[in-house]
């Protein structure tokens, strides 16, 4: 078994409440596994929303990374200009 490290937390009356309902409701056999489910659920979706900025860094590096910008209006113009060839 891991190792146990016991801790006080402090939360609104409400949440507090709704934790007591919840084991009473037979759901958890503690309030302690509520919170402990709490923070695996929290540490998955932390690390998954870092994942993601991450990964938009990334695509924000390679867009940097990737050649001088050209400005729209140069692109459209240039994208007129192939259609009315084939028009």
């Amino acid at each position: 078994m891991p190792a146990v490290e016991r801790m006080t937390i402090t939360m609104p009356v409400e949440l507090a409440e709704r934790l007591r309902q919840t084991v009473a409701g037979g759901e958890y056999a503690s309030t302690s596994e509520v919170v402990r489910e709490a923070l695996r659920d929290w540490t998955r979706r932390r690390d998954a929303e870092r994942q993601e900025l991450e990964t938009l860094r990334a695509a924000i590096r390679a867009g940097l990374d990737s050649g001088p910008a050209i400005p729209a209006e140069q692109v459209f113009a240039e994208l007129r200009a192939r259609y009315d060839k084939t028009a």
